[in-house]
């Protein structure tokens, strides 16, 4: 069985390892290379916390749990961390925290109550402002190094014969015997199947095979996909945990820098005139990140990069075949780095096996045939505390 998959952002690689360790012919194509498109600007946070559907809730804790077991198969650098986050709420946010930890705490989701004393423990070097009426602690939640992730899922694929290979998918075409890719400049490219994991361009290119698949595409001022994240190179903090505060969310990354969050300013990004790092936008994470610091003297030096999110029309996770007869399996989500060591999984047995995988069934491809997108699609901004 020879497998094309399209896309090699988080999602794609993760399904090309799996295929690749049970000895599947992989072929893994991208325009541009691994972790370049959604990959490089997630804020990379592991949690079920806000998945208000069941079945999606199931399917991200699953993911969770999928996280640990695969970093004790890979090979490379660490890149998953089970930090825990802890939610910090004002006066105006706590009702809405303290709505959400009551319901998890009833489906059985690890949240619980700490004390300012117990959070600055659990957070490292970080100052809780005086403003801050209640505090959260999520053990079970974490993070990922999204290019570390998809550097060492990539090199185990690549250690297990799996191709990767850069190029622009301009053409699928499924045929009753096998299907096709045509790259720009003319290469085809055969296989029995296709995985279309290709983010935010999935609807365009499900498309030119005749597959709808609804996504959020607005990429203008203010747009539901638009995202703004910091890169701070200093101060170096000894931070242990994802943090969410009400004006700004933090992770660690490499080497004590910290990535940035500010939900709110989101709607003032506008990706054809990005922000710049001496700009309005710049000076207010930093100014945010500055009442956050244990030493506020130390000016915190910003880098700023905006995403653009991969968001399915009705919120979910869209993971199977175009139709009954179809070669083409969709693979997207906006809940990319939680989910894709158990969609990457559970993926490769649908393809390798025919056989159905339960926590899948709610997520299929073919729920949009013959709705309406105004029936289905949600608004997905994210501006509150402990959204994406």
């Amino acid at each position: 069985m020879k497998i094309i998959i399209i896309g090699a952002g988080v999602l794609g690689v993760s399904v090309a390892r799996h295929l690749a360790v049970v000895g599947v012919d992989v072929l893994l194509l991208d325009q541009w290379g691994a972790g370049t498109g959604t990959t490089a600007t997630t804020f990379a946070w592991t949690n079920s916390s806000r998945k208000l559907d069941p079945d999606y809730h199931r399917l991200n804790l699953a993911g969770m749990e999928e996280h640990a077991r695969l970093a004790e198969q890979l090979r490379g650098a660490p890149s998953y961390f089970p930090s825990g986050a802890l939610q910090w709420a004002d006066a105006a946010s706590q009702q809405r925290l303290t709505d959400n930890v009551e319901r998890l705490q009833s489906l059985g989701y690890p949240a619980h109550w700490v004390t300012p004393d117990e959070a600055t423990r659990i957070a490292g070097e970080l100052r809780i402002p005086a403003t801050i009426t209640s505090i959260a602690h999520f053990s079970s939640e974490g993070y990922v190094l999204p290019d570390l992730f998809v550097g060492n899922l990539l090199a185990d694929a690549e250690q297990h014969g799996a191709k990767f290979a850069i190029g622009e998918v301009v053409a699928i075409d499924d045929r009753p015997d096998g299907v096709s890719v045509t790259l720009a400049g003319g290469r085809v490219c055969t296989g029995d199947r296709v995985v279309l994991a290709a983010g935010r361009w999935t609807e365009r290119l499900a498309a030119r095979a005749g597959i709808d698949i609804p996504m959020v595409t607005d990429v203008g001022r203010g747009a539901q996909t638009v995202g703004l994240l910091g890169y701070s190179r200093s101060p170096e903090l000894d931070l242990r945990c994802v943090i969410h505060s009400p004006g700004l969310n933090l992770r660690p990354t490499a080497d004590g820098h910290t990535v940035l969050q500010a939900l709110d300013l989101n709607g003032d990004v506008d990706p054809a005139d990005p922000p710049s790092a001496d700009g309005d936008l710049a000076s207010t994470l930093v100014r945010r990140f500055s009442t956050l610091l244990t030493d506020p003297s130390r000016a915190p030096k910003i880098d700023l990069r905006v995403g653009f999110r991969s968001l399915p029309a009705d919120g979910h996770t869209v993971a199977g075949y175009a139709s009954a007869q179809s070669r083409i399996y969709c693979l997207v989500s906006h809940s990319g780095v939680t989910l894709a060591p158990i969609l990457g999984r559970l993926t490769a047995t649908e393809i390798t096996t025919d056989q159905e995988q339960d926590l899948l069934r709610s997520f299929r491809p073919t729920r949009f045939t013959g709705i309406q997108r105004s029936d289905i699609e949600v608004d997905q901004h994210a501006t509150s505390l402990g959204e994406q």
